[in-house]
């Protein structure tokens, strides 16, 4: 399969014309902000100690989905209001993770040039995987395969560049 490049710049410099707007000619978002990401975590336990333990997010909420009879639905704070939130589903054999087109491919995780350090070095004594991908950015995979990324940018810029 061949791609052409230049045609997706040219379609992407089109997009950028018809949608994007200048900061001051924005309109102001509807949302207040994502109030929580859901995955699925095959081990509550293991799922805690990684993120709560682990990575330090702590585990604020743990109660019956109320969808699924049986099933946990949890919570982490990643801060600034925002929740990463997982779902046991017990009995229905979903398998490992898979990036599928149309899926999940990563979850960026905010935090401050001091945390990174200390979160790499974490990373590091429990013997976690990862890619650095500059001085600011690491992918990592967690318990059950989904790739997150621990982003030392402030929010609303990645890699220096103003995203928000």
């Amino acid at each position: 399969m061949s791609i052409d490049l230049e045609s997706i710049a040219r379609d992407r410099e089109r997009i950028r014309r018809q949608y994007l707007r200048e900061e001051d000619e924005r309109p102001e978002s509807s949302a207040r902000g994502i109030h929580h990401t859901a995955l699925v975590s095959s081990d509550v336990r293991r799922t805690i100690d990684f993120y709560q333990g682990l990575l330090e997010f702590p585990l604020t909420k743990i109660f019956e989905n109320r969808d699924y009879p049986g099933s946990d639905h949890f919570f982490f704070d990643v801060g600034s209001g925002n929740l990463l939130a997982f779902f046991t589903l017990p009995g229905l054999d979903l398998g490992p993770y898979a990036e599928v087109l149309g899926g999940l491919h990563h979850i960026a995780i905010s935090v401050t040039s001091e945390k990174w350090g200390h979160l790499r070095a974490r990373l590091d004594d429990a013997g976690v995987e990862y890619l650095l991908e500059s001085e600011v950015s690491l992918y990592f995979a967690g318990p059950d395969g989904e790739r997150l990324e621990l982003l030392a940018d402030p929010l609303g810029s990645m890699y220096g560049t103003k995203v928000l």
